[in-house]
């Protein structure tokens, strides 16, 4: 079966899973090979199940990309299943992770299971890495718990194979509204790659808050990071310390990619420095949720020689090659000091190695040449605009799809929902998922889009709690939107497939929204 869902599979899941059954605990049957979010290009089921055994072996490549993503397994399953999972480079059946040439690009994979053992094969360590994540779901839900399960821990026989449909896979979380340790920041990394994501987009400045250590102009650190959205303590990352969320990113395959809006949205900054506001007097920091009033002075030299200070040491520690400036929503900028500033600014970044993003608003101005647009506008964004971002994109401008009222996921699922914004109207788990991002700007050739992102803003949000219960169940979709061929969408069998997330978030540790358009399984 080269489609990934049979529709006699879908009404048999289900019909199961709308009965409200979950499986039962400790079942015998293994996860099927279509159960996998995002779903995979091509499955073909058939064959014996592989067991997990205390015998059972890791075996990788010579290469330190394939131990690495071995060790990352075995890191996972030892603590569930109790077994020793040595990761070696000898030996005979188990779980080999395997380096070759193929037709599986810089992140596609193939998975073959059966009784002997299961093996995923794939060019780069990148591959591996997300083959391993869909090894997991195939694993029962208990398998991502902290201790000791009974198992039995079967893995479905059969062949994947799997390469993603955009290179641009992505998460954005907002750090400015309210601030997130390390460790909350790193906890987030984990669940996006469970997903295959594989950028991280940190929203480090904004008009309440700086996060991110710059030595040349210590004060957006040390004041402008000190408050947040009502008035609380903030923070701000030291450089150790996002070399800390870039290394651990890096480490799960997600790619950093720091945002320092501009030139509204920098309130903080004006806070911090009298100098960069035109009348040379410092504003009062802001812990408010107000968009659209602050604005650097274009007309300032001393403003260009803080965006190259700025450009210049969080440059230095991004290894990836993007660098967002923001530019939406700079409404106390005039239309022409937003053009000449982006002029100004974009070279900036170009000097110090890094591609220009910056959101729809910069089709305003001229995009780079190579830069990224990333789309945030609504269904109801004037025909005139999209046609702006439609332009600049058949002018060779690559676009990032976030459509807020699609996968904005800090928008209210419903009126009801205490957490999150409703500026963007409600968006429940279906809308996040049922729409095509090749075929959603109207006159932007698809191969103009690069992907899509999932933005997670947080004037309502303050701790980890809230994020799980606004990107789940929403993310996994996103994610699916941006991996999976667009063969594959279909809301009445993804639905089924998210519905059987649930015990594996359960197990996890991850809370979530139990939308009523899910039919998921019965709690205990």
């Amino acid at each position: 079966m080269t489609r990934l869902l049979g529709s006699l599979l879908l009404v048999a899941a289900a019909g199961a899973f709308t009965a409200g059954a979950a499986p039962a605990h400790g079942t015998t049957a293994p996860t099927p090979l279509d159960r996998v979010i995002p779903a995979p290009a091509s499955v073909e089921p058939g064959g014996s199940p592989y067991r997990l055994t205390p015998g059972t072996r890791i075996r990788v490549d010579d290469s330190g990309g394939s131990r690495r993503v071995g060790e990352y397994l075995a890191d996972i399953l030892r603590p569930s299943t109790g077994y020793r999972l040595p990761v070696t480079s000898h030996g005979d059946g188990g779980i080999r992770l395997r380096l070759a040439q193929g037709p599986y690009g810089d992140e596609g994979y193939r998975l073959d299971s059966g009784r002997d053992g299961v093996t995923i094969t794939a060019r780069k360590a990148a591959g591996l890495f997300h083959g391993v994540q869909t090894l997991r779901q195939l694993l029962p839900a208990a398998v991502e718990k902290d201790s000791v399960q009974p198992g039995p821990w079967l893995v479905a026989g059969g062949t994947i194979e799997d390469t993603p449909r955009y290179e641009w896979r992505g998460a954005m979380l907002d750090v400015s509204r309210h601030f997130f340790s390390v460790g909350e920041v790193k906890r987030y990394i984990d669940q996006l790659a469970l997903y295959k994501i594989n950028k991280l987009h940190l929203h480090l400045s904004d008009d309440q808050g700086w996060r991110i250590a710059i030595d040349s102009w210590p004060r957006l650190a040390t004041y402008g990071g000190s408050t947040e959205v009502g008035g609380g303590p903030g923070g701000f990352y030291t450089k150790a310390d996002y070399k800390e969320i870039v290394r651990y990113a890096a480490s799960r395959h997600l790619e950093v990619v720091p945002e320092i809006d501009m030139p509204g949205h920098t309130n903080a900054a004006l806070a911090s420095y009298a100098e960069l506001n035109c009348d040379g007097v410092a504003r009062p920091l802001y812990t408010g949720t107000d968009v659209g009033f602050s604005s650097l002075c274009v007309g300032k030299e001393v403003t260009y020689d803080f965006v190259d200070d700025v450009v210049r040491e969080l440059a230095a520690l991004t290894p990836g090659r993007y660098f967002h400036i923001g530019g939406d929503e700079a409404h106390s900028t005039s239309h022409a000091d937003y053009v000449k500033f982006m002029d100004r600014v974009q070279p900036v970044v170009a000097k110090y190695g890094k591609t220009v993003i910056g959101w729809h608003q910069l089709t305003g101005a001229t995009p780079a040449k190579g830069a990224l647009a990333q789309y945030w506008g609504l269904d109801r964004t004037s025909a005139e605009e999209k046609a702006q971002v439609a332009k600049a994109a058949q002018n060779g401008t690559g676009l990032i799809l976030s459509p807020a009222d699609r996968t904005y996921l800090d928008m209210k699922y419903t009126k009801d929902t205490p957490l999150g914004l409703s500026w963007a109207g409600y968006v429940e788990v279906q809308r996040s998922y049922d729409w095509d991002p090749g075929a959603y700007l109207p006159d932007a050739p698809a191969s103009a889009v690069r992907g899509v992102e999932a933005p997670l803003w947080t004037e309502t949000l303050s701790e980890s709690a809230h994020l799980d219960q606004m990107a789940f169940p929403r993310l996994p979709g996103v994610a699916e939107l941006g991996w999976s061929p667009a063969s594959t969408h279909d809301w009445d069998g993804y639905k089924v497939r998210l519905a059987a997330q649930a015990p594996r978030w359960d197990a996890l540790g991850t809370g979530y929204y139990r939308s009523p358009q899910v039919p998921w399984p019965a709690q205990g």
